[in-house]
């Protein structure tokens, strides 16, 4: 028995769905004595009836259902498959909206974005740094790369993946710890200058006076409430407070690893941290995703999955 083409499977489906084999041979552009002649030549090569025909009806046999059902499956494969290969040789064009944190946006995704835009010419890339996540749907965003779990607010009409992982860790100068003693364990926080962040959100400013923190080993959890005299919505004022000996701060460790490394900065209470800082892409919810976004998304994971903070971190203790 030779193989079965894809044209074979496209006059079985048309018989089958056309109800008739004049309705195939119009389906198929053909005349009908070309389905006939098709269709007796299948039914041979097969060595089975796949469709019972009278002068005034066409039934589909069980081995014909079979063949049908088969076939269907193949042609979307065959069809998935060639747009696919045919996207990957085409050029991408077109503009690409997104949005992102200012830290991470400033020093990390934008000298990634410029290199998705070496690979992509075509593209237009245009970034917009925010303190709080926009209505990406409403302002015309394709997406946004943000730090932590997504707001809840309309959530039902987002859609959000995991690029990599991250987490912030608590953090002081020696100097400041040479003062004022390494504490011993979350509660003795408040006994300490902590470096508060005021982050907005959907929902109003949100309260980072009280620290969740979770143990690395057993995830067993702690909230302190802490106070110091200084605080601010801009991280990296209070990057620069801590770094200045002024107190102790809980900052994602993409920003932070390089200094860690250099000593310019010790992880205080190092089994504990705050794992909420997840890089995450947020995106408006839409039936299907264009190719572009796609494949920028792809890179990211690529780009951002190993973690490179890390990286930088282990490079500079060398």
């Amino acid at each position: 028995m030779s193989d079965i083409d894809r044209s074979d499977l496209a006059l079985v489906l048309a018989i089958r769905d056309g109800g008739s084999l004049a309705a195939a041979a119009a389906a198929l552009e053909v005349v009908p004595s070309v389905v006939t002649k098709r269709l007796g030549a299948l039914e041979s090569q097969l060595g089975q009836r796949l469709f019972e025909r009278t002068t005034r009806r066409l039934n589909v046999t069980a081995e014909g259902e079979t063949v049908c059902q088969h076939a269907r499956s193949l042609l979307e494969g065959f069809a998935a498959l060639e747009n696919e290969l045919g996207e990957r040789q085409s050029e991408l064009r077109g503009t690409l909206r997104l949005a992102a944190t200012f830290g991470f946006g400033r020093h990390w995704l934008g000298p990634a974005l410029a290199d998705f835009n070496a690979r992509h010419p075509g593209l237009e890339i245009q970034l917009t740094l925010a303190e709080s996540l926009p209505d990406l749907g409403a302002e015309g965003y394709d997406g946004a790369v943000w730090l932590g779990a997504p707001p809840q607010q309309r959530a039902a009409e987002r859609v959000s993946r995991r690029i990599a992982r991250n987490q912030r860790v608590l953090a002081a100068s020696a100097d400041y710890l040479a003062r004022r003693g390494m504490p011993a364990d979350p509660a003795a926080l408040a006994a300490h200058d902590c470096l508060v962040t005021r982050e907005n959100s959907e929902g109003g400013e949100r309260e980072f006076a009280l620290w969740p923190l979770r143990h690395a080993r057993d995830g067993s959890t702690a909230r302190v409430r802490v106070r110091g005299p200084l605080s601010s919505n801009s991280g990296e004022l209070v990057r620069d407070w801590c770094l200045a000996g002024r107190g102790i701060m809980l900052r994602s460790l993409w920003d932070v690893a390089p200094r860690l490394a250099s000593g310019e900065l010790v992880r205080v209470l190092p089994q504990y941290a705050m794992p909420d800082a997840d890089l995450q892409w947020i995106a408006p919810w839409r039936p299907r995703t264009p190719r572009r976004v796609r494949l920028l998304i792809d890179f990211l994971v690529e780009r951002f999955r190993p973690e490179p903070w890390k990286d930088l971190s282990s490079s500079r203790r060398g």
